[in-house]
């Protein structure tokens, strides 16, 4: 199963910046208002704390795997842990991706440019160049009003050509994320927790290789 974090660049991993394109239409008034909301109260957090269920399914809808994981975020500061999977620390500067299978990290720079996709850009303004999206309407689960936005990528060479973003009406955040993948297998991440006030320390977001001892260092920089 894709790791949560290979799964939310998925969506939209370094795309540049650009200008609607007219060919395929305008995107649906309602829905920017939505996503603008759920945006804009994303950017009022001081940090994030969110847990969240990531299950991977065939285009019969037929389960394939499903892990949990934990996101926690400050600033430009992130990490995404899944259960028994990948742990990604990212402090702002630099990136460690540990696999604890192998027990090897690997190390990257972090780069703050506009074309980086990071967890806090996927919150907040990833859908409004790079995708054409409109309101498909309101249903009910878990006891929510969920609003559905159905959102086309504009670059045809990506992996995906679907992505369905549940707004939850009454909080204006983001409940769920399915990507349905050209391949046939769709991705679906479902947030069950987040608290976006709460004190987050900077050392989580460090990788400290004193706590993984023989943990092989593959450094990219």
């Amino acid at each position: 199963m894709k790791p949560i974090f290979t799964f939310l660049l998925t969506i939209c991993t370094a795309l540049p910046l650009f200008a609607q394109n007219k060919s395929m239409g305008q995107s649906d008034p309602e829905a920017k208002k939505i996503l603008d909301a759920v945006s804009a109260k994303f950017k009022t957090y001081k940090a994030v704390k969110a847990s969240f269920t990531f299950k991977n399914e065939d285009n019969k809808g037929k389960v394939l795997g499903i892990k949990k994981g934990s996101l926690q975020m400050k600033g430009n500061k992130y990490r995404v842990t899944l259960t028994g999977g990948q742990d990604i620390f990212c402090d702002g500067v630099t990136i460690w991706t540990y696999d604890p299978a192998m027990n090897e990290v690997t190390v990257s720079k972090f780069d703050p440019s506009s074309n980086t996709i990071t967890p806090q850009k996927l919150f907040t303004n990833f859908y409004d160049k790079d995708f054409l999206y409109k309101l498909n309407g309101e249903k009910k689960e878990a006891g929510k009003v969920l609003q559905e936005i159905e959102l086309t990528p504009y670059d045809k060479s990506k992996p995906f050509f679907k992505v369905y973003v549940l707004v939850d009406k009454a909080t204006k955040t983001i409940y769920s994320t399915k990507v349905m993948e050209k391949s046939g297998n769709n991705y679906i991440y479902t947030v069950a927790t987040l608290n976006g006030n709460v004190p987050v320390a900077d050392n989580v977001f460090v990788f400290d290789k004193a706590k993984y001892p023989g943990v092989e260092v593959v450094d990219l920089r």
